[in-house]
């Protein structure tokens, strides 16, 4: 075993529990994030589904339904009856797609991609009320940047700004 590999050895545990407490983190967040989005969709009618759907779509110019289906991690007919709920509240569209006029295109609608900047805005404002409580020159301000950095840089999801 090399000097490299001890070290990395001897830092395992740390890194592990370091995971540990940012899952923790996220799972917190996301439950405290959702519970305050709850009555703005259950006022708009959208499920929490519904809502992340909209938000993929925001990312995308347009998604087949098989591509819905895949992205969320159901069935085609699951999708189509996500999709038939959406159309008929104004936020998205189907249309045939121009290359294909067996394949249906699904575009967002701008009523849709105003909720889903409003509901993001609500989450925005969460977390720089916890953001804000840090000294940006502090080193953990610096840590958390760098943290955040490495997250999206390495993250095996498609994040928004980052080819979602």
């Amino acid at each position: 075993m090399n000097a490299r590999q001890t070290t990395s050895t001897r830092y395992q545990p740390v890194v592990e529990e370091d995971a540990k407490k940012l899952a923790d983190f996220v799972l917190f967040t996301q439950s405290s994030c959702i519970l305050n989005l709850s009555p703005q969709l259950n006022n708009k009618r959208v499920s929490y589904p519904q809502f992340f759907l909209l938000a993929c779509l925001e990312h995308e110019e347009a998604l087949t339904m098989s591509g819905i289906a895949k992205k969320m991690g159901h069935s085609t007919a699951a999708s189509t009856g996500m999709v038939n709920k959406l159309e008929e509240m104004g936020y998205i569209t189907r249309s045939p797609s121009p290359s294909d006029r067996r394949k249906i295109m699904v575009c967002i609608t701008k009523e849709g991609k105003e909720l889903v900047s409003s509901m993001r805005q609500n989450i925005v404002q969460e977390l720089v009320a916890i953001l804000q409580r840090l000294d940006r020159n502090s080193s953990s301000a610096q840590q958390l940047a760098q943290v955040r950095q490495t997250l999206l840089k390495y993250s095996p999801f498609n994040l928004p700004g980052q080819g979602f």
